[in-house]
């Protein structure tokens, strides 16, 4: 699998990732075997690229992948975990921290779970409005002077934040929601990492599985799936972005590929529309999460599709950049978080 130079940093990771939020929060009951299964799938299928976060099962998705990859060499690995999100004990979300104070705690936690003397890549999940940018950022750049990270990178930040977090210390990834139905970071967010030389890594490419066009109604999330309190996913807001989805599945079929690689396809050709006189470091690598090994294995055969410029513009036609989908991509209440 071709790999990526991080940002500026030393490390480099396999064109597509895997995000492991869903093996044990968030998405219905965990299957810790089939998830240890899917992370063995995802390595011997050349995946080195690993996203988790403090608060994924309130630290046991960090446990989780610690246990999936004891049999791979640490050096053959890219652990990207994250702070910031704070959760009470029952899952409840309490709001955003990235003081200093916490993010050197919660660093050393995350590092006690993952059974490892550094992070690869330390992530501040949501910009905190009550402390400046660049004290979190000050912090997060002491840990990598001590030896506990090895880059840094921002979540859901605005383009002025991130210019502002560079100008500390060296911002080697940005990750925010992107796919088919989530383009607004095309419009700043996208072109600012391409000037600077930071990788953006683009979480829910497939649309928390709408894009996959195998979702037909919200009755058939189980009863602890967030979806079922997301507004793309409630009443008329569904039904509008299924047919949205049908659009990928017609797509789909055209090119002989399933539904899921069209959309990631899609995703990992805009390397080209923006890598364009980029600076070094610039990349666009999706994580598309799963906790079943033959959704890996659909998701890896994205690097095998080609899509030509007919194809690309009948895609851009039927998904316009101001975002079709309708309803709002999270809760009211964790909007403000995004874009910060």
């Amino acid at each position: 699998m071709d790999k990526h130079r991080l940002g500026a940093s030393n490390l480099y990771v396999s064109a597509l990732g895997l995000g492991c939020m869903g093996m044990s929060d968030f998405y219905g009951e965990p299957d810790d075997l089939e998830s240890m299964a899917t992370i063995d799938e995802a390595i011997d299928r050349g995946v080195n690229f690993f996203d988790t976060a403090d608060v994924y099962g309130l630290g046991a998705n960090e446990q989780l992948l610690a246990d999936g990859l004891t049999a791979v060499e640490r050096e053959d690995i890219v652990i990207a975990t994250k702070f910031g999100l704070v959760r009470s004990a029952d899952g409840d979300w309490l709001g955003v921290d990235g003081s200093p104070q916490y993010c050197k705690r919660q660093c050393e936690e995350s590092l006690h779970r993952l059974s490892t003397d550094y992070i690869d890549l330390y992530y501040l999940h949501r910009v905190d409005p009550d402390t400046p940018i660049e004290d979190t950022v000050g912090a997060m750049a002491r840990l990598v002077e001590q030896g506990k990270v090895k880059a840094i990178g921002l979540s859901e930040a605005s383009a002025d934040t991130i210019r502002r977090a560079h100008a500390v210390h060296p911002i080697s990834a940005v990750q925010s929601e992107y796919s088919l139905w989530t383009r607004d970071m095309e419009q700043e967010v996208i072109p600012t990492c391409a000037e600077l030389g930071i990788t953006f890594v683009p979480y829910s490419p497939l649309g928390r599985g709408m894009l996959t066009g195998s979702l037909t109604s919200a009755d058939q999330f189980p009863e602890n799936d967030y979806r079922r309190k997301t507004p793309r996913f409630q009443d008329e807001n569904f039904d509008a972005n299924r047919r949205i989805a049908e659009q990928v599945v017609d797509l789909a079929r055209s090119k002989g590929c399933t539904p899921a690689q069209l959309a990631l396809a899609w995703v990992l050709h805009q390397n080209e529309k923006f890598g364009e006189g980029a600076a070094d470091g610039f990349a666009i690598v999706p994580i598309p999460g799963t906790k079943k090994r033959r959704h890996l294995i659909d998701n890896v055969g994205a690097l095998e599709v080609e899509l030509t410029d007919v194809d690309l513009s009948t895609i851009e036609s039927a998904f316009p950049v101001d975002s079709p989908a309708s309803g709002t991509r999270y809760p009211e209440f964790r909007m403000g978080e995004l874009n910060r």
